[in-house]
């Protein structure tokens, strides 16, 4: 999907985006009066135009053998054909329209207008490197497909820019966090019922109950949360959303049942204004939650719920934290990960299954 938007910008709206083809390429068509003629741009194909390109606008005057010449150094690659660099000139006049002529004089290519720029050209240094330093802040994802398929764009981007990798994205790095795992088969099903709206069908084992049960669900989200990856959908057993962990999937098969996307797909929505994750539960929750300690800045430095109130009791020696959040899981895990700093003080039903766990942990700690 990202991919295609990147496409579509490169056509710049001369070209109408079909259908994305397997990791190397795109199907685009120039739409015509009389006709419609098709051609596929993929990775190698810009990498050349690119070349062809910043050759001409360096006046460099380049033929033919100069321009396989050029492309050959730049890439790597062994040959590439007369005929080929041909249809690449072709290209770039009749779908990218360049001003593009032959000197006869100097023997080479040159642009009748020296302000023609070709669109992927106009990402500067700068976007260059963000858009690598975002690659970098993908990295817990690696072994996802969809981290590849972003990981090629990226590189691509950066790679035809003529733009030296930065020293300094070896300065920008991701704290080493468990690795994703998921089959890629299960991924791909899923990637596809949420492209084409389709209800998808699994065995899985859930976190508390383990026994493996057969779910059927319209997709709704890809949600990516420390390394994992869950769906977000509706389960028509218990005509309710619920998550669920792709690496707890299997047997995953696509059927050929469309559903209709309601307007309150999104997870977000469901999370009563918390921050917390992937997790929510039926009905918004008002926490009162007090901070002792070094955890008092820690709760300072961050957003934690849409409406959270943050006040603190320098007297008393603590800072309360006041908001609200379906994700009351997530919460308990929040706090008791801050130890003896963090107490709960509202509302009195999760106060008491706090004290539970403090208690069972003391009696395990002896």
């Amino acid at each position: 999907m990202e991919a295609a938007i990147f496409m579509e910008n490169i056509c710049q709206k001369k070209f109408h985006y079909h259908e994305l083809i397997g990791s190397g390429g795109i199907l685009c068509s120039m739409k015509q009066t009389k006709r419609k003629t098709e051609r596929v741009l993929n990775k190698k194909m810009l990498e050349r135009l690119i070349i062809i390109h910043n050759a001409i606008k360096a006046n460099l005057y380049p033929d033919n053998r100069r321009l396989r010449k050029l492309y050959c150094e730049q890439t790597g690659y062994g040959n590439v054909g007369e005929a080929t660099i041909n249809r690449d000139i072709d290209t770039l006049r009749t779908f990218f329209h360049a001003p593009l002529e032959f000197d006869r004089q100097k023997g080479g290519y040159f642009y009748s207008d020296d302000k023609f720029e070709f669109a992927l050209n106009n990402i500067s240094s700068d976007d260059v490197f963000y858009l690598s330093a975002a690659k970098t802040l993908l990295s817990s994802f690696s072994g996802s497909p969809l981290y590849k398929s972003i990981s090629d764009v990226i590189d691509f981007v950066a790679d035809t820019q003529g733009i030296g990798k930065s020293s300094l994205l070896d300065r920008i790095a991701v704290p080493p966090r468990p690795a994703f795992s998921s089959d890629e088969k299960t991924w791909k099903a899923v990637m596809r019922s949420i492209r084409e709206d389709m209800v998808v069908e699994f065995d899985y084992s859930g976190r508390w109950h383990t026994e493996m049960s057969h779910r059927r669900v319209a997709p709704y989200q890809i949600l990516m949360d420390e390394g994992r990856c869950f769906l977000f959908a509706l389960d028509f057993g218990k005509d309710a959303v619920r998550l669920f962990a792709l690496d707890r999937m299997e047997n995953v098969s696509v059927t050929d049942e469309k559903f209709s996307l309601p307007d309150d797909f999104e997870f977000s929505s469901r999370c009563g204004g918390g921050k917390f994750g992937a997790f929510m539960g039926e009905d918004p929750v008002d926490f009162v939650v007090d901070f002792y300690g070094d955890a008092r800045q820690f709760v300072k430095e961050c957003v934690w719920a849409d409406n959270q109130v943050v006040t603190d009791f320098e007297g008393e020696g603590k800072t309360r934290i006041e908001f609200s959040s379906t994700q009351e899981m997530k919460v308990m895990e929040w706090i008791l990960a801050r130890g003896e700093n963090a107490v709960p003080v509202a509302p009195d039903w999760f106060v008491e299954g706090w004290r539970g766990k403090v208690r069972r942990m003391a009696e395990m700690a002896g």
